[in-house]
Parts: C-alpha cells; sequence; structure tokens
C-alpha cells in the first residue's frame, strides 16, 4: 500500500480501539495524526503508542462541540501544516433494548453525536481546509446500518444516517474530496463488549472466517480507502464483517 509521508489526518473517537487502530494503520503508512476523545489520560497514552508527539498530537472534547471540532481541525493545520485525510470515528450507543422502549431523549443523543456531529465535522474540514486542498474522508459506519439488528436499533438507524450521508457528500464534495466508510461487524473492543463476551465462540461461529474482527482489520481498511490506491473510490462503503451478512440468518 502506497505511502503517505507527508501527510496529516485527523482521526475522532481515537484513544483506543477501532479509532486508535485506524490512527496506528496511517502512522506506520508515514502520516501525522491529530486524535481526539473525550479523556486527555487515555489520549496521552495513546499518542505515546503512536510514536509521540513527532507524529500525534491530541486534542481532548466531545465531538458535539463545535469550539471541540474546530479546535481540532485547527490543531492538524497549525501543528502539522495541513489536513490531508479525516476520520469520523466516535459513535455512542448508551441505550440497549427494543426501539418501541428507546427513551427519545436517548435516540436523540445518539443521532447528535453519531451522525450531526460527523456532519459539523465535515464542515469544519472543508472550510478550514479541503475546499482549496482537497483531501478524503471515511467514516465508520456498521452493518448494524445495513440490517435490523437485536436490540441496538437506536445505534443502527444511526449508522444508516451516516451510509447516507457518505453518499451524499461524495456527490457534493466531488471532485475536491473524496468520501467512503467502513461498515464493521462486531469488532473485539470495549465498545461491542456487550455482544460477545462471554461468549465469543458462539458468535463468531456465525462468521464464515471463524472469527471476529480485530481493530487492526478495520484499520487495514480504512489506510486503503484514504490513500491513493483508492483514488476512483468515493461514496461506497466496504463491509467488514468475515463474510456474517453473506450468511441467510
Amino acid at each position: 500500500m502506497g505511502s503517505m509521508q507527508g501527510r496529516t489526518a485527523l482521526v475522532t473517537g481515537a484513544s483506543r480501539g477501532i479509532g486508535l487502530a485506524i490512527a496506528q494503520s496511517l502512522v506506520d503508512r508515514g502520516a501525522r495524526v491529530v486524535v481526539t476523545a473525550r479523556k486527555a489520560e487515555a489520549l496521552a497514552e495513546a499518542v505515546e503508542s503512536l510514536g509521540g508527539p513527532e507524529v500525534a498530537v491530541a486534542v481532548a472534547g466531545h465531538a458535539g462541540d463545535p469550539a471541540h471540532r474546530a479546535e481540532a481541525v485547527r490543531t492538524a493545520i497549525d501543528s502539522f501544516g495541513g489536513l490531508d485525510m479525516l476520520v469520523g470515528n466516535v459513535g455512542v450507543n448508551p441505550v440497549y433494548g427494543p426501539m418501541v422502549d428507546l427513551d427519545l431523549d436517548a435516540f436523540r443523543k445518539i443521532l447528535d453525536t453519531n451522525v450531526v456531529s460527523s456532519l459539523g465535522l465535515v464542515q469544519e474540514a472543508w472550510r478550514a481546509w479541503m475546499a482549496e486542498h482537497g483531501g478524503s474522508v471515511l467514516f465508520v459506519a456498521s452493518v448494524a446500518g445495513l440490517r435490523s439488528s437485536e436490540n441496538i436499533g437506536g445505534y443502527g438507524v444511526s449508522k444508516a444516517a451516516v451510509i447516507n450521508l457518505t453518499t451524499q457528500l461524495a456527490v457534493e464534495l466531488g471532485p475536491t474530496v473524496r468520501v467512503n466508510a467502513v461498515a464493521p461487524a462486531v469488532v473485539k473492543t470495549r465498545f461491542a463488549g456487550a455482544l460477545y463476551e462471554g461468549r465469543e465462540a458462539e458468535v463468531a461461529a456465525e462468521y464464515p472466517v471463524g472469527r471476529l474482527g480485530e481493530p487492526a482489520d478495520v484499520g487495514e481498511a480504512a489506510a486503503y480507502l484514504l490513500g491513493d490506491g483508492a483514488g476512483w473510490v468515493t461514496g461506497q462503503t466496504l463491509v467488514l464483517d468475515g463474510g456474517r451478512l453473506s450468511r441467510s440468518r
């Protein structure tokens, strides 16, 4: 896969899990990254694991805060001279159960964090840098946005919106900026723990590849979609599911 030497990425929700794996994949290819999350201490550990301040800078804050989004974009430009790649990985799912019982305030929080803040981040990056200089955007969606999912329907609806947002922005921002998404199934992270912990073998048996996803699986796919090798790919959602959706049940 091609070098990303001299390029800068902003990766949200990157203190651990999928976000950190994406940041690591980009750094491994020569990119410099700005990583965001809510907790400064966890971000400091992430920066250290990525190689220190020469290649990674952290901005702590809440994705739903416009001032935080503006600070993150400005930090990338001021620290590393530009913003070539943008990864919207922030996602929350504070409730578990059927949609008919879903607390509507909780649903609003899911939509605001997973969808509205993702659009706000792209708007900020577009106005500050990408409209003039170009770039590549990647959203982390989910297979839950492609089919019904037991007990995480609100999250799935939000990720379906992210998938549609991907196609919409690809048309509106092209040819200057490419916009794609990845849609992982169950990846072994703290965030997804309720979906597999205590029964991993049982869940993994439903996957044709025989295992659950690892954060690095998503990181590798993200690097492809953000890089020059995917220069003719935009508006697409790459499903990363170990073949799970290929099964009839």
